[in-house]
């Protein structure tokens, strides 16, 4: 069933038309758009990654368009209920800053989802992408990377693992390690990143991964202990750090990404407005530099290299919610 389900969601997203957009096209209905603040809404609480994204776009979005924009935390369930706000938005001022699992799995984890992200939210830009970094408590067993494997295979279910929510790529990416590892933590969600990091300073967690930035200022507050990055090959945000198959796990590549959607009821013109402005902000000196400084690899995206996006890795992290069984009833 879960299969059949997913054959169903793929060809559903490879069936999804997208406008093609061009920043040049006009729409008479909203010819003085913006015309209130815009909201930029975020599933995760202020400190998060995604929240300190969005408040480095929302100030230059803001001269750009000459009206404030408004960084809004509606947190909970891994981003989920801010999604389903913007789906939901009618006002076309209401946009939103999401992260893979509310683009992609997120009807496949929960079918009584109440927003569904092919039919309700329109890609409109992404805007970084990040491995993840394995992390361990500071005293953590065994003296390199491979013994403290062994320790966490011994632990068996005694150990916890914490993520930002259910079928986030946090999530997600310590099931696939699990079933490469033949570890057995115990998943325990929390409301973002910095709370798992909290976690696991404070010793409910044994395991996690986090963002490079998060997991780098925690190394070097010797305050946690960095294992190795998800991507195939070590990455620029973090180079001093082994990847997955260094130390023992190999054929593993997981990202976490960023990006901004705007309702389906928002105009194609508005659409290809935003896209434009979000790429060129995204990829500007000042604002690539202070995104690389919070752990993201700028992209700056069109609406349809997003599309591309979210189609690959529904497949990917699909494959893996099938395989492992999580997806609920």
């Amino acid at each position: 069933m879960r299969r059949q389900w997913l054959r169903f969601f793929l060809a559903t997203l490879a069936a999804s038309t997208l406008p093609v957009l061009s920043a040049a096209q006009t729409d008479a209905r909203t010819p003085s758009w913006p015309s209130k603040p815009l909201r930029l809404v975020v599933g995760f609480p202020a400190g998060s990654s995604p929240d300190l994204t969005a408040r480095t776009l929302a100030e230059p979005l803001s001269r750009a368009l000459g009206q404030p924009v408004i960084v809004e935390n509606k947190v909970g369930a891994g981003g989920n209920i801010a999604a389903d706000h913007v789906a939901k938005a009618h006002d076309n001022h209401t946009l939103g800053l999401m992260i893979n699992g509310n683009l992609t799995t997120a009807k496949m984890l929960n079918p009584r989802l109440p927003y569904d992200p092919l039919k309700d939210l329109i890609p409109v830009t992404l805007v970084g992408v990040s491995p993840l970094v394995l992390m361990a408590p500071k005293a953590a067993p065994g003296v390199d990377a491979q013994a403290f494997l062994a320790a966490a295979k011994q632990a068996g279910t005694a150990w916890n693992y914490g993520s930002p929510g259910v079928g986030t790529v946090g999530h997600i990416g310590m099931e696939l390690f699990k079933s490469k590892t033949g570890t057995q933590p115990v998943h325990v969600p929390y409301p973002g990143y910095a709370q798992v990091a909290t976690a696991m300073i404070g010793g409910q967690l044994q395991l996690s991964m986090l963002p490079p930035a998060l997991a780098m200022a925690q190394v070097r507050g010797d305050k946690l202990r960095a294992i190795g990055v998800t991507s195939s090959g070590r990455s620029a945000l973090a180079p001093e750090l082994p990847s997955m198959a260094e130390v023992g796990v190999p054929g593993f590549n997981l990202e976490i990404w960023n990006a901004v959607a705007a309702p389906k009821s928002m105009p194609p013109a508005l659409v290809a407005k935003l896209a434009a402005l979000f790429s060129d902000i995204a990829r500007s000196p000042e604002v690539r530099q202070k995104l690389f400084v919070q752990g993201w690899q700028v992209v700056g995206s069109s609406p349809e290299g997003l599309a591309k996006r979210i189609q690959a890795d529904t497949l990917l992290f699909g494959g893996i919610i099938t395989a492992l069984g999580m997806a609920n009833p």
